[in-house]
């Protein structure tokens, strides 16, 4: 009989019923609400560029044309790019992509990984909005919406947040895939 929480997230279980490969996501709606605005703001770039007599002049209507294309374009790829984001975490690696193309990508080796912890609460607002994000203080993160995170501690110091659903089974499989380190030995 299947498990139903290891369907839910994409899970295959192992013989020692460890997850083999643990699978997450997050979504954030109100994405796709920006993204229209940028489509409108292209569609009226390009109705602009077509549709215009041309009166007022050139340099002034090449302006309005090039800057409702240009911010339609921003608007639209920007949002689009982090309207989810996807985890998958396996025994040797954990991958975020994000959106519909996987870009940007974060591919972490888990040998790199020291640790990783629960973060009930991930905001835009702690990271400067929604994104691919750096904070000298925090780290790097992935925001696509408020709400539940894994923050993962890197053996160089660094630390890297992702918001994603069921995030406490995303930390316990990352702890279960990793290996144990030897001791430090003071050399003294």
């Amino acid at each position: 009989m299947k498990d139903p929480a290891h369907e839910e997230h994409g899970e295959r279980a192992v013989t020692d019923g460890r997850p083999e490969v643990w699978t997450g996501r997050a979504t954030n709606r109100v994405q796709w609400l920006l993204a229209s605005a940028g489509a409108a703001c292209l569609a009226l770039g390009i109705a602009l560029a077509v549709g215009s007599m041309w009166t007022s002049g050139f340099a002034p209507l090449l302006m309005s044309v090039v800057g409702c294309i240009a911010a339609g374009l921003l608007m639209l790829f920007g949002t689009l790019a982090f309207v989810h984001v996807a985890v998958k975490i396996d025994k040797d690696f954990l991958e975020v992509r994000c959106g519909h193309l996987g870009l940007p990508r974060r591919h972490i080796p888990l040998s790199h990984v020291v640790g990783a912890d629960f973060a009930p609460s991930v905001t835009p607002r702690q990271w400067g909005g929604w994104g691919y994000r750096w904070r000298p203080e925090k780290g790097t993160a992935v925001v696509v919406r408020r709400g539940e995170g894994v923050v993962i501690r890197l053996g160089d110091g660094h630390m890297f947040t992702v918001t994603v659903d069921d995030a406490e089974s995303a930390v316990r499989a990352i702890r279960a895939h990793l290996k144990p380190r030897a001791p430090r030995t003071d050399p003294r």
